[in-house]
């Protein structure tokens, strides 16, 4: 079954609160999400397997531990999971990124694909599929099959920084083999389909459209 992670981490939950201001603006929202992105990623690397190397300090010989050879890509869902990249490769500087473009259609709040580009040897990776925000769950829900399907991913983590309780519902029911890494669980959606109280459109936060 799926694992719902929230990173409570003080840090994190104070950059978030600055976030969902109406005030903030989209420089200082760029770049609180990038902060956050790199923190999150602490915890949704967590489990990544070591293996012992022998190496040489200016005092003498020792054995060390280093990430096993584990291959990873970061997948944001364009356009809002573009902010989350480049706090993940502060962390990851040599994961390979894919992009998936999905639009949510105002009238049935479905997602549409438009544009899908994946490294070549995606599905021998761990990927970390990025979104902001998890509302309904469509857009996440949509992506991973994509990966799966079309591209025989198997290892797949989602990660976001708000969601909702109708969105992780969805995607453990259709993802029940991803865990799901958010900053926060908020209350509800409301009948646009934005997350309560949420923190408004993250597309148009990060680029400053309205």
């Amino acid at each position: 079954m799926s694992q719902l992670h929230i990173i409570d981490h003080p840090m994190i939950q104070h950059k978030l609160s600055i976030m969902r201001d109406i005030r903030t603006g989209a420089k200082d929202f760029r770049q609180l999400l990038t902060e956050i992105s790199l923190l999150m990623g602490y915890e949704v690397t967590r489990d990544l397997p070591l293996e012992p190397v022998e190496i040489e300090t200016p005092m003498c010989k020792t054995t060390a531990r280093v990430i096993s050879g584990k291959k990873l890509a970061i997948v944001p869902i364009l356009r809002a999971g573009l902010g989350m990249v480049d706090g993940l490769l502060t962390l990851l500087p040599v994961a390979k990124v894919g992009h998936i473009g999905l639009y949510r259609d105002e009238t049935t709040h479905l997602p549409v694909s438009y544009y899908c580009k994946m490294p070549s040897d995606i599905c021998h990776r761990l990927v970390i599929v990025t979104d902001p925000m998890l509302a309904t769950g469509g857009s996440s829900s949509d992506a991973l099959t994509m990966l799966k399907k079309n591209y025989g991913c198997t290892q797949l983590r989602l990660m976001c920084l708000v969601a909702a309780p109708e969105g992780v519902k969805k995607l453990q029911k259709d993802h029940p083999d991803v865990d799901i890494y958010t900053a926060a669980l908020d209350e509800e959606l409301n009948s646009d389909a934005y997350i309560l109280p949420g923190l408004g459109d993250a597309g148009d936060r990060i680029f400053g459209t309205k």
